[in-house]
Protein backbone atom coordinates (compact mmCIF):
# COMPACT_ATOMS: atom_id res chain seq x y z
CA UNK A 1 0.00 0.00 0.00
CA UNK A 2 1.59 3.57 -0.89
CA UNK A 3 2.36 5.80 1.77
CA UNK A 4 0.60 9.20 2.28
CA UNK A 5 2.87 11.77 2.34
CA UNK A 6 3.53 13.96 5.37
CA UNK A 7 1.44 16.57 5.90
CA UNK A 8 3.15 20.17 7.23
CA UNK A 9 -0.06 21.81 9.55
CA UNK A 10 -0.70 25.17 11.18
CA UNK A 11 -3.27 24.36 14.23
CA UNK A 12 -4.85 27.48 15.35
CA UNK A 13 -6.37 27.48 18.71
CA UNK A 14 -6.47 30.11 21.69
CA UNK A 15 -6.65 26.71 24.34
CA UNK A 16 -2.86 26.12 24.90
CA UNK A 17 -3.65 22.34 26.01
CA UNK A 18 -5.78 21.48 23.05
CA UNK A 19 -3.33 22.85 20.52
CA UNK A 20 -0.34 21.42 22.59
CA UNK A 21 -2.01 18.11 22.45
CA UNK A 22 -3.40 17.96 18.36
CA UNK A 23 0.47 18.79 17.54
CA UNK A 24 1.90 16.12 19.58
CA UNK A 25 -0.55 13.47 18.28
CA UNK A 26 0.42 14.89 14.50
CA UNK A 27 4.25 14.87 15.40
CA UNK A 28 4.02 11.35 16.66
CA UNK A 29 3.16 10.34 12.98
CA UNK A 30 5.48 12.36 11.02
CA UNK A 31 3.68 15.19 10.03
CA UNK A 32 5.32 18.74 10.93
CA UNK A 33 3.25 21.62 12.80
CA UNK A 34 3.12 25.19 13.78
CA UNK A 35 0.98 25.97 16.91
CA UNK A 36 -0.61 29.71 17.37
CA UNK A 37 -2.77 30.38 19.56
CA UNK A 38 -5.12 33.93 17.50
CA UNK A 39 -6.94 34.37 14.01
CA UNK A 40 -4.41 37.32 13.73
CA UNK A 41 -1.51 34.93 14.94
CA UNK A 42 -2.87 32.81 12.19
CA UNK A 43 -2.70 35.11 9.25
CA UNK A 44 0.27 36.88 10.43
CA UNK A 45 2.27 33.57 10.13
CA UNK A 46 1.21 32.47 6.44
CA UNK A 47 1.82 35.95 5.45
CA UNK A 48 5.67 35.56 6.42
CA UNK A 49 6.05 32.23 4.57
CA UNK A 50 7.12 31.61 0.79
CA UNK A 51 4.47 29.87 -1.37
CA UNK A 52 6.67 26.68 -0.93
CA UNK A 53 6.32 26.31 2.66
CA UNK A 54 2.77 26.76 3.34
CA UNK A 55 0.91 24.42 5.74
CA UNK A 56 -0.97 21.82 3.65
CA UNK A 57 -3.51 21.73 6.37
CA UNK A 58 -5.22 23.87 8.44
CA UNK A 59 -6.78 23.02 11.67
CA UNK A 60 -8.89 26.23 13.19
CA UNK A 61 -10.61 26.48 15.94
CA UNK A 62 -13.73 28.58 15.15
CA UNK A 63 -14.32 30.57 18.34
CA UNK A 64 -11.52 32.07 20.27
CA UNK A 65 -11.34 34.41 22.87
CA UNK A 66 -9.61 37.95 21.07
CA UNK A 67 -10.10 39.02 17.60
CA UNK A 68 -11.26 37.54 14.64
CA UNK A 69 -13.34 33.83 14.86
CA UNK A 70 -12.34 30.95 12.84
CA UNK A 71 -14.79 31.87 9.90
CA UNK A 72 -13.33 35.11 9.38
CA UNK A 73 -10.16 33.64 8.93
CA UNK A 74 -11.39 30.97 6.61
CA UNK A 75 -12.62 33.91 4.51
CA UNK A 76 -9.91 35.62 4.11
CA UNK A 77 -7.50 32.80 3.21
CA UNK A 78 -9.91 31.54 0.28
CA UNK A 79 -9.92 35.23 -0.86
CA UNK A 80 -6.12 35.21 -1.29
CA UNK A 81 -4.35 33.41 -4.81
CA UNK A 82 -1.63 32.40 -2.35
CA UNK A 83 -3.45 30.88 0.32
CA UNK A 84 -6.63 29.40 -1.04
CA UNK A 85 -5.47 25.83 -2.24
CA UNK A 86 -4.62 25.79 1.55
CA UNK A 87 -7.42 22.77 3.06
CA UNK A 88 -8.70 24.30 6.11
CA UNK A 89 -10.05 21.95 9.35
CA UNK A 90 -12.49 23.50 11.32
CA UNK A 91 -12.19 22.67 15.30
CA UNK A 92 -15.34 23.58 17.33
CA UNK A 93 -17.81 22.43 20.36
CA UNK A 94 -20.30 24.27 18.33
CA UNK A 95 -22.47 21.03 17.25
CA UNK A 96 -25.70 22.77 15.30
CA UNK A 97 -25.42 22.33 12.04
CA UNK A 98 -25.81 25.11 10.88
CA UNK A 99 -22.19 26.21 11.94
CA UNK A 100 -21.05 23.16 9.86
CA UNK A 101 -22.91 24.19 6.45
CA UNK A 102 -21.75 27.91 6.74
CA UNK A 103 -17.83 26.37 7.37
CA UNK A 104 -18.05 24.13 4.31
CA UNK A 105 -19.97 27.19 2.51
CA UNK A 106 -17.11 29.73 2.86
CA UNK A 107 -14.55 26.84 1.85
CA UNK A 108 -13.23 24.44 5.07
CA UNK A 109 -12.78 21.37 3.77
CA UNK A 110 -13.95 19.56 7.00
CA UNK A 111 -15.09 19.82 10.46
CA UNK A 112 -14.29 18.25 13.64
CA UNK A 113 -16.08 18.15 16.44
CA UNK A 114 -14.55 18.92 20.19
CA UNK A 115 -13.46 17.06 22.36
CA UNK A 116 -10.71 16.03 19.52
CA UNK A 117 -10.48 12.29 18.72
CA UNK A 118 -6.78 11.83 18.15
CA UNK A 119 -7.80 9.24 15.91
CA UNK A 120 -10.10 10.51 14.08
CA UNK A 121 -7.81 13.99 13.30
CA UNK A 122 -5.43 11.20 11.63
CA UNK A 123 -7.29 9.31 9.77
CA UNK A 124 -8.89 12.99 8.21
CA UNK A 125 -5.57 13.74 7.96
CA UNK A 126 -4.70 10.76 6.18
CA UNK A 127 -7.65 10.99 3.82
CA UNK A 128 -7.18 15.09 2.81
CA UNK A 129 -3.61 14.33 1.73
CA UNK A 130 -4.40 11.22 -0.44
CA UNK A 131 -6.87 13.88 -1.88
CA UNK A 132 -4.22 16.59 -1.96
CA UNK A 133 -1.63 14.01 -3.75
CA UNK A 134 -4.41 12.74 -6.15
CA UNK A 135 -5.11 15.93 -7.18
CA UNK A 136 -1.79 17.36 -7.71
CA UNK A 137 -1.23 14.31 -9.78
CA UNK A 138 -4.31 15.02 -11.95
CA UNK A 139 -3.15 18.58 -12.27
CA UNK A 140 0.23 17.64 -13.64
CA UNK A 141 -0.99 15.33 -15.86
CA UNK A 142 -3.83 18.07 -16.72
CA UNK A 143 -0.80 19.87 -17.41
CA UNK A 144 1.04 17.45 -19.44
CA UNK A 145 -1.52 16.69 -21.77
CA UNK A 146 -2.28 20.41 -22.13
CA UNK A 147 1.06 20.54 -23.22
CA UNK A 148 1.15 18.21 -25.51
CA UNK A 149 -2.34 19.25 -27.19
CA UNK A 150 -0.65 22.41 -27.42
CA UNK A 151 2.45 20.98 -29.53
CA UNK A 152 0.17 18.94 -31.37
CA UNK A 153 -2.01 21.86 -32.07
CA UNK A 154 1.26 23.49 -33.57
CA UNK A 155 1.74 20.39 -35.51
CA UNK A 156 -1.18 20.23 -37.37
CA UNK A 157 -1.09 23.97 -37.46
CA UNK A 158 1.83 23.67 -39.68
CA UNK A 159 0.95 20.75 -41.49
CA UNK A 160 -2.40 22.42 -42.11
CA UNK A 161 -0.12 25.15 -43.60
CA UNK A 162 2.12 23.11 -45.65
CA UNK A 163 -1.50 21.47 -47.29
CA UNK A 164 -2.68 25.18 -47.65
CA UNK A 165 0.83 26.08 -49.67
CA UNK A 166 0.99 22.67 -51.40
CA UNK A 167 -2.87 23.19 -52.69
CA UNK A 168 -2.04 26.68 -53.55
CA UNK A 169 0.79 26.25 -55.78
CA UNK A 170 -0.81 23.06 -57.33
CA UNK A 171 -3.81 24.92 -58.45
CA UNK A 172 -1.58 27.84 -59.99
CA UNK A 173 0.76 24.96 -61.57
CA UNK A 174 -2.26 23.32 -63.50
CA UNK A 175 -3.61 26.46 -64.43
CA UNK A 176 -0.02 27.65 -65.46
CA UNK A 177 0.09 24.23 -67.52
CA UNK A 178 -3.34 24.96 -69.72
CA UNK A 179 -1.70 28.73 -69.75
CA UNK A 180 1.18 27.21 -71.99
CA UNK A 181 -0.98 26.24 -74.52
CA UNK A 182 -2.56 29.64 -75.30
CA UNK A 183 -0.89 33.25 -75.91
CA UNK A 184 -2.05 34.55 -73.12
CA UNK A 185 0.52 34.91 -70.03
CA UNK A 186 0.73 33.62 -66.69
CA UNK A 187 0.06 36.69 -65.29
CA UNK A 188 -3.59 36.34 -66.47
CA UNK A 189 -4.33 34.04 -63.76
CA UNK A 190 -2.89 36.45 -60.93
CA UNK A 191 -5.25 39.26 -62.73
CA UNK A 192 -8.19 37.44 -62.54
CA UNK A 193 -7.76 35.91 -59.43
CA UNK A 194 -7.31 39.17 -57.86
CA UNK A 195 -10.22 40.72 -59.69
CA UNK A 196 -12.72 37.73 -58.29
CA UNK A 197 -11.26 38.47 -54.60
CA UNK A 198 -11.80 41.90 -54.95
CA UNK A 199 -15.29 41.79 -56.07
CA UNK A 200 -16.59 38.85 -53.66
CA UNK A 201 -14.79 40.63 -50.28
CA UNK A 202 -17.39 44.40 -52.31
CA UNK A 203 -20.80 41.66 -52.48
CA UNK A 204 -20.45 40.54 -49.16
CA UNK A 205 -21.98 43.92 -47.61
CA UNK A 206 -24.70 43.29 -50.32
CA UNK A 207 -27.70 42.00 -48.89
CA UNK A 208 -28.14 39.35 -52.05
CA UNK A 209 -24.51 38.17 -51.19
CA UNK A 210 -23.94 37.68 -48.01
CA UNK A 211 -25.20 34.71 -46.61
CA UNK A 212 -23.49 33.25 -49.70
CA UNK A 213 -19.91 34.89 -48.81
CA UNK A 214 -18.47 33.99 -45.82
CA UNK A 215 -14.71 34.08 -45.45
CA UNK A 216 -14.50 30.01 -46.56
CA UNK A 217 -16.24 30.77 -49.37
CA UNK A 218 -14.37 33.70 -50.60
CA UNK A 219 -11.00 32.17 -50.02
CA UNK A 220 -12.03 29.47 -52.48
CA UNK A 221 -13.29 31.85 -55.00
CA UNK A 222 -9.81 32.97 -54.84
CA UNK A 223 -7.97 29.66 -54.88
CA UNK A 224 -9.86 28.23 -57.42
CA UNK A 225 -9.90 30.80 -59.97
CA UNK A 226 -6.82 30.08 -61.56
CA UNK A 227 -8.29 26.73 -62.76
CA UNK A 228 -10.93 28.34 -65.28
CA UNK A 229 -9.76 28.16 -68.41
CA UNK A 230 -7.96 24.47 -67.48
CA UNK A 231 -9.94 22.24 -69.85
CA UNK A 232 -7.81 24.43 -72.46
CA UNK A 233 -5.39 21.08 -72.49
CA UNK A 234 -7.73 18.98 -73.73
CA UNK A 235 -8.43 21.34 -77.23
CA UNK A 236 -6.33 20.15 -80.64
CA UNK A 237 -3.76 22.55 -81.19
CA UNK A 238 -4.71 23.06 -84.84
CA UNK A 239 -7.96 24.74 -82.77
CA UNK A 240 -5.95 26.51 -80.18
CA UNK A 241 -3.59 27.96 -81.88
CA UNK A 242 -5.00 28.99 -85.09
CA UNK A 243 -3.81 31.86 -85.85
CA UNK A 244 -7.41 33.14 -87.90
CA UNK A 245 -10.94 33.16 -86.54
CA UNK A 246 -12.63 29.82 -85.50
CA UNK A 247 -15.33 28.62 -88.37
CA UNK A 248 -18.56 27.27 -86.35
CA UNK A 249 -17.57 23.74 -86.26
CA UNK A 250 -14.09 24.84 -84.93
CA UNK A 251 -15.97 26.96 -82.00
CA UNK A 252 -18.47 24.61 -81.24
CA UNK A 253 -14.48 21.77 -80.10
CA UNK A 254 -13.23 25.19 -78.56
CA UNK A 255 -16.16 25.39 -76.44
CA UNK A 256 -15.55 22.17 -74.95
CA UNK A 257 -13.22 23.42 -72.52
CA UNK A 258 -16.00 24.04 -69.97
CA UNK A 259 -16.48 20.62 -69.87
CA UNK A 260 -12.97 19.11 -70.56
CA UNK A 261 -12.44 21.66 -67.24
CA UNK A 262 -15.15 20.31 -65.21
CA UNK A 263 -14.39 16.73 -66.26
CA UNK A 264 -10.80 16.60 -65.03
CA UNK A 265 -11.71 17.86 -61.84
CA UNK A 266 -14.47 16.22 -60.72
CA UNK A 267 -12.28 12.93 -61.55
CA UNK A 268 -10.03 14.66 -59.24
CA UNK A 269 -12.80 14.93 -56.96
CA UNK A 270 -13.67 10.99 -57.15
CA UNK A 271 -9.74 10.07 -56.43
CA UNK A 272 -10.19 12.21 -53.24
CA UNK A 273 -12.52 9.74 -51.85
CA UNK A 274 -13.99 12.67 -50.26
CA UNK A 275 -16.23 15.99 -50.65
CA UNK A 276 -13.34 18.47 -50.96
CA UNK A 277 -15.29 22.08 -51.23
CA UNK A 278 -12.62 23.49 -52.90
CA UNK A 279 -12.56 21.28 -56.19
CA UNK A 280 -16.39 22.20 -56.20
CA UNK A 281 -15.87 25.77 -56.36
CA UNK A 282 -13.19 24.89 -59.28
CA UNK A 283 -15.22 22.97 -60.99
CA UNK A 284 -18.70 25.39 -60.96
CA UNK A 285 -16.18 28.03 -62.29
CA UNK A 286 -14.36 25.98 -65.06
CA UNK A 287 -17.85 24.74 -66.33
CA UNK A 288 -19.93 28.08 -65.68
CA UNK A 289 -17.34 30.61 -66.86
CA UNK A 290 -18.88 30.79 -70.10
CA UNK A 291 -22.23 31.60 -69.14
CA UNK A 292 -24.15 34.55 -69.90
CA UNK A 293 -27.33 35.93 -67.47
CA UNK A 294 -29.93 36.12 -70.00
CA UNK A 295 -29.07 32.77 -70.75
CA UNK A 296 -27.76 32.93 -74.55
CA UNK A 297 -24.43 31.53 -73.08
CA UNK A 298 -22.90 28.04 -73.00
CA UNK A 299 -22.47 25.15 -71.98
CA UNK A 300 -25.29 24.90 -70.78
CA UNK A 301 -27.62 28.11 -71.47
CA UNK A 302 -28.26 28.85 -67.42
CA UNK A 303 -30.17 31.76 -67.25
CA UNK A 304 -29.64 34.63 -64.09
CA UNK A 305 -29.18 33.09 -60.71
CA UNK A 306 -29.15 29.11 -61.90
CA UNK A 307 -25.15 30.35 -63.00
CA UNK A 308 -23.36 29.63 -60.26
CA UNK A 309 -22.31 32.94 -58.52
CA UNK A 310 -18.29 31.67 -58.61
CA UNK A 311 -18.53 31.58 -62.56
CA UNK A 312 -20.63 34.89 -62.66
CA UNK A 313 -17.65 37.03 -61.12
CA UNK A 314 -15.44 34.91 -63.38
CA UNK A 315 -17.22 36.06 -66.09
CA UNK A 316 -16.96 39.82 -65.05
CA UNK A 317 -13.07 38.90 -64.18
CA UNK A 318 -12.25 37.17 -67.36
CA UNK A 319 -13.57 39.14 -70.17
CA UNK A 320 -12.27 42.31 -68.74
CA UNK A 321 -8.90 40.96 -68.47
CA UNK A 322 -9.31 39.95 -72.45
CA UNK A 323 -10.11 43.50 -72.85
CA UNK A 324 -7.70 44.97 -71.91
CA UNK A 325 -4.79 42.55 -72.66
CA UNK A 326 -3.11 43.09 -75.85
CA UNK A 327 -2.30 39.98 -77.65
CA UNK A 328 0.00 39.21 -81.29
CA UNK A 329 -3.69 39.23 -83.03
CA UNK A 330 -5.33 42.43 -81.32
CA UNK A 331 -4.41 45.51 -79.60
CA UNK A 332 -5.60 46.14 -75.35
CA UNK A 333 -8.31 48.34 -75.08
CA UNK A 334 -7.89 50.75 -72.51
CA UNK A 335 -9.78 50.90 -69.08
CA UNK A 336 -12.30 53.41 -70.38
CA UNK A 337 -13.07 51.18 -73.50
CA UNK A 338 -13.33 47.77 -71.51
CA UNK A 339 -15.16 49.54 -68.77
CA UNK A 340 -17.74 50.52 -71.16
CA UNK A 341 -18.51 47.30 -72.93
CA UNK A 342 -18.74 45.32 -68.72
CA UNK A 343 -21.36 47.97 -68.20
CA UNK A 344 -22.96 47.33 -71.93
CA UNK A 345 -23.51 43.86 -70.78
CA UNK A 346 -25.07 44.69 -67.42
CA UNK A 347 -28.43 42.23 -67.34
CA UNK A 348 -27.22 40.67 -70.81
CA UNK A 349 -24.29 38.88 -70.46
CA UNK A 350 -23.38 39.55 -66.97
CA UNK A 351 -25.08 39.80 -63.17
CA UNK A 352 -26.12 43.51 -62.65
CA UNK A 353 -24.79 43.74 -59.10
CA UNK A 354 -21.77 42.37 -59.92
CA UNK A 355 -21.26 44.72 -62.81
CA UNK A 356 -21.98 47.68 -59.98
CA UNK A 357 -19.56 45.75 -58.06
CA UNK A 358 -16.83 46.04 -60.91
CA UNK A 359 -18.42 49.92 -61.51
CA UNK A 360 -17.54 50.82 -57.72
CA UNK A 361 -13.98 48.90 -58.12
CA UNK A 362 -12.88 50.27 -61.18
CA UNK A 363 -10.34 51.93 -59.63
CA UNK A 364 -9.16 48.93 -57.90
CA UNK A 365 -9.00 46.25 -61.07
CA UNK A 366 -6.75 48.99 -62.77
CA UNK A 367 -4.34 48.79 -59.95
CA UNK A 368 -4.68 44.90 -60.22
CA UNK A 369 -3.99 45.22 -63.48
CA UNK A 370 -0.60 47.60 -63.00
CA UNK A 371 0.56 45.34 -60.37
CA UNK A 372 0.42 42.31 -62.72
CA UNK A 373 0.98 43.97 -65.67
CA UNK A 374 2.66 41.58 -68.78
CA UNK A 375 5.87 41.95 -69.67
CA UNK A 376 6.80 43.00 -73.22
CA UNK A 377 8.27 40.11 -74.46
CA UNK A 378 5.61 37.86 -73.19
CA UNK A 379 3.02 39.00 -75.68
CA UNK A 380 5.68 37.85 -79.17
CA UNK A 381 4.51 34.80 -79.15
CA UNK A 382 3.37 32.52 -81.63
CA UNK A 383 0.42 33.78 -83.45
CA UNK A 384 -2.21 31.83 -81.41
CA UNK A 385 -6.01 32.57 -82.27
CA UNK A 386 -8.75 30.84 -79.46
CA UNK A 387 -9.07 34.15 -77.11
CA UNK A 388 -10.07 36.64 -80.13
CA UNK A 389 -13.38 34.36 -80.52
CA UNK A 390 -14.12 35.49 -77.29
CA UNK A 391 -13.60 39.51 -77.02
CA UNK A 392 -15.41 39.50 -80.26
CA UNK A 393 -18.48 37.22 -78.60
CA UNK A 394 -18.26 40.25 -75.51
CA UNK A 395 -18.16 43.01 -77.52
CA UNK A 396 -21.19 41.94 -79.72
Amino acid sequence: MKRVATAHILVVDDDPVVSGMLCASLEAVGHTTIEVNSGEAALSALAGLEAQALPDIVFLDIEMWDGIDGFEVCRRLKASDKTREIAVIFLTAKSEPVYEQLGFAIGAVDYISKPISTPIVLARVRTHMTLRTTAKMLDERNKHLEQEVARRTEEIAHNLEELRVSQEVTMVALASLAETRDNETGNHLFRTQHYVLALANHLRGHTRFTEELDDAVVDRLFKAAPLHDIGKVGIPDRILLKPARLDAQEFEVMKTHTTLGRDAIEKAQRHAGVRVPLLETAMEIALSHQEKWDGSGYPQGLVGEAIPLSARLMAVADVYDALISRRVYKEAMSHVQARAVIAQGRGQHFDPDIVDAFLALEADFQSIALRFEDQNDAVVQLDRRRQLAFCDEAIN
